[in-house]
Protein backbone atom coordinates (compact mmCIF):
# COMPACT_ATOMS: atom_id res chain seq x y z
CA UNK A 1 0.00 0.00 0.00
CA UNK A 2 2.80 2.13 0.84
CA UNK A 3 3.90 1.89 -2.51
CA UNK A 4 0.99 2.34 -4.29
CA UNK A 5 0.54 5.40 -2.58
CA UNK A 6 3.88 6.94 -3.14
CA UNK A 7 3.39 6.42 -6.85
CA UNK A 8 -0.39 7.68 -7.16
CA UNK A 9 -1.03 9.73 -3.90
CA UNK A 10 -4.26 10.25 -4.60
CA UNK A 11 -5.40 6.70 -4.87
CA UNK A 12 -6.49 6.85 -1.17
CA UNK A 13 -8.73 8.75 -1.64
CA UNK A 14 -10.53 7.45 -4.94
CA UNK A 15 -10.17 3.92 -2.87
CA UNK A 16 -12.77 6.37 -0.73
CA UNK A 17 -14.99 7.60 -2.68
CA UNK A 18 -15.91 4.34 -4.77
CA UNK A 19 -15.35 1.64 -2.07
CA UNK A 20 -18.70 0.05 -1.49
CA UNK A 21 -20.57 1.57 -4.25
CA UNK A 22 -22.04 0.36 -7.70
CA UNK A 23 -19.74 2.10 -10.42
CA UNK A 24 -20.54 3.21 -13.80
CA UNK A 25 -17.34 3.50 -16.09
CA UNK A 26 -17.31 6.60 -18.62
CA UNK A 27 -14.22 5.78 -20.57
CA UNK A 28 -12.43 8.12 -23.59
CA UNK A 29 -9.76 8.34 -25.73
CA UNK A 30 -7.08 8.48 -22.57
CA UNK A 31 -8.17 4.84 -21.64
CA UNK A 32 -6.70 3.21 -24.59
CA UNK A 33 -3.76 5.74 -26.02
CA UNK A 34 -1.68 3.03 -23.63
CA UNK A 35 -2.32 0.19 -26.76
CA UNK A 36 -1.00 2.62 -28.83
CA UNK A 37 -4.21 4.90 -30.21
CA UNK A 38 -3.59 8.17 -30.40
CA UNK A 39 -6.27 11.27 -29.60
CA UNK A 40 -6.88 14.50 -30.52
CA UNK A 41 -6.50 16.25 -27.14
CA UNK A 42 -3.33 15.00 -25.93
CA UNK A 43 -2.78 15.93 -22.40
CA UNK A 44 -5.44 18.20 -22.19
CA UNK A 45 -3.95 19.90 -25.68
CA UNK A 46 -5.82 21.65 -28.80
CA UNK A 47 -6.78 18.81 -31.18
CA UNK A 48 -3.25 17.99 -33.29
CA UNK A 49 -5.53 16.71 -35.92
CA UNK A 50 -8.12 18.06 -38.01
CA UNK A 51 -11.09 15.21 -37.50
CA UNK A 52 -13.14 13.84 -40.07
CA UNK A 53 -16.28 16.03 -40.26
CA UNK A 54 -19.73 13.81 -40.11
CA UNK A 55 -21.89 15.44 -42.28
CA UNK A 56 -18.66 16.06 -44.94
CA UNK A 57 -18.43 12.28 -45.16
CA UNK A 58 -22.52 11.33 -45.76
CA UNK A 59 -22.48 14.12 -48.34
CA UNK A 60 -19.07 14.24 -50.15
CA UNK A 61 -17.43 11.42 -52.71
CA UNK A 62 -14.28 13.19 -52.03
CA UNK A 63 -14.29 12.81 -48.74
CA UNK A 64 -15.66 9.37 -48.16
CA UNK A 65 -12.62 8.34 -50.55
CA UNK A 66 -10.24 9.87 -48.42
CA UNK A 67 -11.17 8.25 -45.39
CA UNK A 68 -11.33 4.92 -47.04
CA UNK A 69 -7.96 5.09 -48.73
CA UNK A 70 -6.24 6.40 -45.72
CA UNK A 71 -8.32 3.61 -43.69
CA UNK A 72 -7.15 0.89 -46.07
CA UNK A 73 -3.68 1.87 -44.63
CA UNK A 74 -4.03 2.31 -41.11
CA UNK A 75 -6.66 -0.74 -40.39
CA UNK A 76 -3.82 -3.40 -39.82
CA UNK A 77 -2.58 -1.64 -37.28
CA UNK A 78 -6.02 -0.17 -35.66
CA UNK A 79 -7.49 -3.68 -36.04
CA UNK A 80 -4.29 -5.04 -34.63
CA UNK A 81 -4.25 -2.84 -31.32
CA UNK A 82 -4.78 -5.08 -28.01
CA UNK A 83 -6.78 -4.04 -24.65
CA UNK A 84 -3.83 -2.41 -21.94
CA UNK A 85 -4.08 -2.93 -18.20
CA UNK A 86 -6.86 -0.37 -17.63
CA UNK A 87 -9.00 -2.17 -20.07
CA UNK A 88 -8.49 -5.57 -18.33
CA UNK A 89 -8.79 -3.50 -14.79
CA UNK A 90 -12.11 -2.77 -15.77
CA UNK A 91 -13.50 -5.89 -17.09
CA UNK A 92 -11.93 -7.68 -13.98
CA UNK A 93 -13.94 -4.97 -11.39
CA UNK A 94 -17.14 -5.85 -13.67
CA UNK A 95 -16.49 -9.46 -12.97
CA UNK A 96 -15.90 -8.65 -9.44
CA UNK A 97 -19.31 -6.87 -8.88
CA UNK A 98 -17.31 -3.53 -8.20
CA UNK A 99 -18.61 -2.23 -11.88
CA UNK A 100 -21.79 -2.34 -13.44
CA UNK A 101 -21.19 -1.68 -17.08
CA UNK A 102 -19.18 0.93 -18.78
CA UNK A 103 -20.33 3.93 -21.70
CA UNK A 104 -16.98 4.05 -23.75
CA UNK A 105 -16.77 7.34 -26.60
CA UNK A 106 -13.86 4.95 -27.94
CA UNK A 107 -14.73 3.37 -31.15
CA UNK A 108 -11.88 0.80 -31.03
CA UNK A 109 -14.08 -2.43 -29.18
CA UNK A 110 -10.92 -2.82 -26.93
CA UNK A 111 -13.44 -3.16 -23.94
CA UNK A 112 -14.84 -6.02 -25.62
CA UNK A 113 -11.37 -7.86 -26.12
CA UNK A 114 -10.43 -7.43 -22.31
CA UNK A 115 -13.39 -9.41 -21.35
CA UNK A 116 -16.16 -6.51 -20.59
CA UNK A 117 -19.87 -7.48 -21.01
CA UNK A 118 -22.06 -4.31 -20.28
CA UNK A 119 -20.32 -1.94 -23.07
CA UNK A 120 -22.62 1.29 -24.15
CA UNK A 121 -20.67 2.13 -27.10
CA UNK A 122 -21.51 5.89 -27.10
CA UNK A 123 -20.13 6.59 -30.95
CA UNK A 124 -20.16 3.18 -32.33
CA UNK A 125 -17.41 0.80 -33.25
CA UNK A 126 -14.69 0.74 -36.23
CA UNK A 127 -15.73 -2.89 -37.07
CA UNK A 128 -19.00 -2.43 -38.12
CA UNK A 129 -19.69 -0.69 -41.50
CA UNK A 130 -23.30 0.48 -42.75
CA UNK A 131 -24.58 1.43 -46.24
CA UNK A 132 -25.92 4.74 -46.31
CA UNK A 133 -28.54 3.58 -48.54
CA UNK A 134 -30.12 0.21 -48.23
CA UNK A 135 -28.85 0.13 -44.59
CA UNK A 136 -26.93 -3.34 -44.62
CA UNK A 137 -24.28 -3.83 -42.50
CA UNK A 138 -21.00 -5.52 -42.78
CA UNK A 139 -18.19 -6.55 -40.87
CA UNK A 140 -14.93 -4.24 -41.18
CA UNK A 141 -12.69 -7.10 -41.99
CA UNK A 142 -14.97 -7.94 -45.20
CA UNK A 143 -14.83 -4.39 -46.16
CA UNK A 144 -11.25 -4.06 -45.85
CA UNK A 145 -10.52 -7.54 -48.05
CA UNK A 146 -12.49 -6.13 -50.70
CA UNK A 147 -10.90 -2.78 -50.67
CA UNK A 148 -7.41 -4.34 -51.08
CA UNK A 149 -8.73 -6.49 -54.16
CA UNK A 150 -10.61 -3.20 -55.64
CA UNK A 151 -6.63 -1.78 -55.10
CA UNK A 152 -3.89 -4.20 -55.70
CA UNK A 153 -1.53 -2.58 -57.48
CA UNK A 154 -2.37 0.52 -54.83
CA UNK A 155 -2.02 -1.18 -51.55
CA UNK A 156 0.73 -3.26 -52.78
CA UNK A 157 2.91 -0.12 -53.12
CA UNK A 158 1.99 1.13 -50.15
CA UNK A 159 2.16 -1.68 -48.17
CA UNK A 160 5.61 -1.16 -46.20
CA UNK A 161 3.87 2.72 -45.61
CA UNK A 162 1.38 0.75 -43.67
CA UNK A 163 3.94 -1.21 -41.30
CA UNK A 164 5.29 2.04 -40.34
CA UNK A 165 2.75 4.71 -40.44
CA UNK A 166 1.48 5.26 -37.24
CA UNK A 167 -2.29 4.91 -36.35
CA UNK A 168 -4.39 8.13 -36.32
CA UNK A 169 -7.59 8.49 -34.12
CA UNK A 170 -9.93 7.60 -37.02
CA UNK A 171 -8.26 4.20 -37.41
CA UNK A 172 -6.61 5.72 -40.13
CA UNK A 173 -3.55 7.41 -41.44
CA UNK A 174 -1.76 10.01 -43.40
CA UNK A 175 -1.46 10.08 -47.54
CA UNK A 176 -0.69 12.55 -49.79
CA UNK A 177 -3.44 14.18 -52.21
CA UNK A 178 -2.15 12.11 -55.03
CA UNK A 179 -2.12 8.81 -53.19
CA UNK A 180 -5.66 9.43 -52.34
CA UNK A 181 -6.82 10.22 -55.98
CA UNK A 182 -5.57 7.15 -57.29
CA UNK A 183 -7.81 5.14 -54.87
CA UNK A 184 -11.04 3.27 -55.56
CA UNK A 185 -13.72 3.28 -53.26
CA UNK A 186 -15.87 -0.14 -52.84
CA UNK A 187 -19.65 -0.19 -52.72
CA UNK A 188 -22.00 -2.07 -50.19
CA UNK A 189 -21.99 -5.81 -51.20
CA UNK A 190 -25.60 -6.33 -50.43
CA UNK A 191 -27.14 -3.26 -52.78
CA UNK A 192 -24.40 -2.74 -54.98
CA UNK A 193 -24.56 0.67 -55.30
CA UNK A 194 -24.73 2.37 -51.93
CA UNK A 195 -21.80 4.35 -50.41
CA UNK A 196 -19.98 2.56 -47.03
CA UNK A 197 -19.44 4.48 -43.85
CA UNK A 198 -17.97 2.76 -40.35
CA UNK A 199 -21.03 2.75 -37.88
CA UNK A 200 -19.50 5.49 -35.83
CA UNK A 201 -20.09 8.73 -34.81
CA UNK A 202 -17.96 11.46 -36.50
CA UNK A 203 -17.35 14.72 -35.10
CA UNK A 204 -20.67 16.93 -35.74
CA UNK A 205 -22.71 13.94 -35.71
CA UNK A 206 -25.62 12.80 -33.59
CA UNK A 207 -25.51 10.06 -31.03
CA UNK A 208 -28.21 7.78 -31.60
CA UNK A 209 -31.13 7.86 -28.94
CA UNK A 210 -30.87 4.83 -28.49
CA UNK A 211 -27.45 4.68 -27.43
CA UNK A 212 -28.01 7.62 -25.10
CA UNK A 213 -31.04 6.04 -23.30
CA UNK A 214 -28.77 3.18 -22.24
CA UNK A 215 -25.80 4.91 -21.38
CA UNK A 216 -28.32 7.12 -19.26
CA UNK A 217 -30.17 3.81 -18.08
CA UNK A 218 -26.14 2.46 -16.52
CA UNK A 219 -25.64 6.09 -15.48
CA UNK A 220 -28.78 6.50 -13.42
CA UNK A 221 -28.88 3.19 -11.53
CA UNK A 222 -25.14 3.48 -10.65
CA UNK A 223 -23.50 4.36 -7.03
CA UNK A 224 -20.66 6.92 -8.46
CA UNK A 225 -19.14 7.39 -11.67
CA UNK A 226 -15.64 7.02 -13.07
CA UNK A 227 -14.58 8.78 -15.46
CA UNK A 228 -11.52 6.99 -17.47
CA UNK A 229 -9.55 9.15 -19.67
CA UNK A 230 -11.68 11.63 -21.45
CA UNK A 231 -11.09 15.95 -21.02
CA UNK A 232 -14.77 15.22 -21.45
CA UNK A 233 -14.60 18.49 -24.01
CA UNK A 234 -17.31 16.91 -26.31
CA UNK A 235 -21.02 17.47 -25.09
CA UNK A 236 -21.90 13.25 -26.18
CA UNK A 237 -19.94 12.16 -22.81
CA UNK A 238 -20.24 15.76 -20.66
CA UNK A 239 -23.50 14.81 -20.15
CA UNK A 240 -23.60 11.85 -18.04
CA UNK A 241 -20.99 13.51 -15.99
CA UNK A 242 -23.15 16.85 -15.39
CA UNK A 243 -26.25 14.72 -14.94
CA UNK A 244 -24.71 12.33 -12.44
CA UNK A 245 -23.74 15.73 -10.61
CA UNK A 246 -26.94 17.24 -10.32
CA UNK A 247 -28.21 14.15 -9.47
CA UNK A 248 -25.98 13.74 -6.30
CA UNK A 249 -24.07 10.27 -7.95
CA UNK A 250 -20.52 11.15 -6.60
CA UNK A 251 -17.90 11.55 -9.36
CA UNK A 252 -14.19 10.31 -9.85
CA UNK A 253 -11.86 11.19 -12.64
CA UNK A 254 -8.58 9.80 -13.85
CA UNK A 255 -7.02 11.39 -16.44
CA UNK A 256 -4.05 13.19 -17.33
CA UNK A 257 -4.32 16.72 -18.39
CA UNK A 258 -7.70 18.99 -17.46
CA UNK A 259 -11.09 17.92 -17.79
CA UNK A 260 -14.24 19.94 -17.53
CA UNK A 261 -15.25 17.73 -14.23
CA UNK A 262 -12.91 18.96 -12.31
CA UNK A 263 -14.56 21.21 -10.44
CA UNK A 264 -17.39 18.52 -10.48
CA UNK A 265 -15.76 15.78 -9.08
CA UNK A 266 -15.26 14.54 -5.92
CA UNK A 267 -11.87 12.87 -6.62
CA UNK A 268 -9.14 13.62 -9.73
CA UNK A 269 -6.44 11.83 -10.04
CA UNK A 270 -4.04 13.43 -12.51
CA UNK A 271 -2.47 9.85 -14.04
CA UNK A 272 -2.34 7.36 -17.00
CA UNK A 273 -5.40 5.10 -16.47
CA UNK A 274 -2.88 1.82 -17.00
CA UNK A 275 -1.51 3.01 -13.77
CA UNK A 276 -4.18 3.57 -11.76
CA UNK A 277 -6.89 1.49 -12.76
CA UNK A 278 -5.32 -2.37 -12.02
CA UNK A 279 -4.41 -0.26 -8.65
CA UNK A 280 -8.10 0.59 -7.70
CA UNK A 281 -9.27 -2.95 -8.61
CA UNK A 282 -7.20 -4.72 -6.70
CA UNK A 283 -8.68 -2.60 -3.94
CA UNK A 284 -12.42 -3.20 -4.90
CA UNK A 285 -11.84 -6.71 -5.78
CA UNK A 286 -11.29 -7.69 -9.24
CA UNK A 287 -7.92 -8.25 -9.35
CA UNK A 288 -5.77 -10.71 -6.90
CA UNK A 289 -2.28 -8.52 -8.12
CA UNK A 290 -2.20 -5.18 -9.98
CA UNK A 291 -0.82 -5.71 -13.52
Amino acid sequence: MLEDLQTIPELEGLVACLAGRRLAALTGAGCSTESGIPDYRGNGQPPSRKPIQHDAFVRRPDVRRRYWARATLGWGRFSGARPNPAHAALAAMEAGGALAGIVTQNVDRLHHAAGSRHVVELHGALADVLCLECGAREERASVHERLLLANRGWSSARAERGRLAEVAPDGDSELTPADVDGFEVVACAACARGPLMPDVVFFGGTVSPARVEAAWALVETAEALLVVGSSLAVYSGWRFVRGAAERGIPVAVVNVGPTRADELCQVRVHARAGTVLPLLASRLGGLAHPA
